[in-house]
């Protein structure tokens, strides 16, 4: 059972202190640790999650509606990562150190789409919309969550797509291990990275069902309620998490679609943002 695996893990991690301190760090540049994402889990797992937060105070029923637009930024945007232009004696040494070859160009990409998932996940909008208490474990269900609409993406790529993915997910485990040794979890950090990436694969299965068009109206609703906001994975939400629960359910519907209209240069180089919550609270939340 995937819930006492959960359990034990986020509570083994607490203790060692790890609380919200889950930030993207600079040593993840060029990893690559040879594990894969394709693989599938045994089973999807549940979250844990105690007790739910008071009644929203953002008017949620009004956010994320608007017609689906792609998110890929604009060429003079500022936010934009381009490749460095080398020229002369530099590109040619460049060159031989491999820096244009096509795997150190997915390593780059591939941290820049990383350092856009962190930034939304660590966002602290996010957690006042969504009406979440910042720990490590909604921390860690909300880098699930769009590490799997990303990796979605780019599987529509093909075989481009899943390499690069590949990369992207090698960086994220790189980084959930560093973040985890540096709570001080070292004697079974081996157990509980285990117990961490059986929880991300059967999280990445359930929203794989959820979002089919076979799936029932509200099954990415109730997969989101029990991998982020669910107690014990059983209970079903009561009216204001409910309301939460749905909202989060459009944005990620929402950003599914974002990110199918955002080419693939965006994708690949990593220059797209999320939605804006800030907008969208702004605009339509109050």
């Amino acid at each position: 059972m995937m819930l006492p695996r959960w359990s034990r893990a986020i509570a083994n991690l607490s203790r060692a202190g790890l609380q919200s301190n889950f930030k993207y760090g600079n040593d993840c540049s060029n990893v690559v640790l040879h594990r894969s994402y394709a693989k599938v889990a045994a089973a999807a797992a549940d979250s844990v999650l105690k007790g739910f937060p008071n009644q929203p105070s953002i008017n949620l029923n009004k956010m994320f509606w608007s017609k689906p637009c792609s998110l890929a930024l604009a060429s003079d945007s500022p936010l934009r990562v381009d490749e460095p232009k080398y020229e002369g004696i530099k590109h040619t040494i460049f060159k031989l150190l491999l820096f244009y070859s096509k795997q150190s160009q997915s390593i780059r990409g591939a941290n820049v789409v990383y350092k856009r998932i962190i930034s939304q996940v660590e966002k602290p909008l996010i957690y006042e919309v969504f009406n979440l208490e910042k720990t490590f474990k909604t921390t860690f269900s909300l880098l699930v969550l769009h590490m799997w609409l990303c990796l979605r993406r780019l599987k529509q790529e093909g075989k481009e797509g899943v390499e690069l993915g590949q990369y992207l997910y090698e960086i994220y485990n790189h980084d959930v291990e560093m973040r985890v040794s540096k709570a001080g979890v070292n004697l079974l950090l081996h157990r509980w990275m285990k117990d961490l990436e059986k929880i991300f694969y059967g999280n990445i299965v359930a929203y794989d069902s959820a979002i089919l068009p076979v799936a029932k109206q509200d099954e990415l609703s109730n997969v989101i309620w029990r991998n982020i906001f669910s107690d014990d994975g059983s209970s079903p939400p009561n009216d204001a998490a409910s309301q939460t629960v749905q909202a989060m359910a459009r944005y990620a519907r929402r950003e599914v679609s974002c990110l199918s209209l955002t080419d693939k240069e965006a994708m690949f180089s990593g220059n797209f943002m999320f939605t804006s919550l800030e907008t969208e609270k702004n605009s339509k939340g109050r």
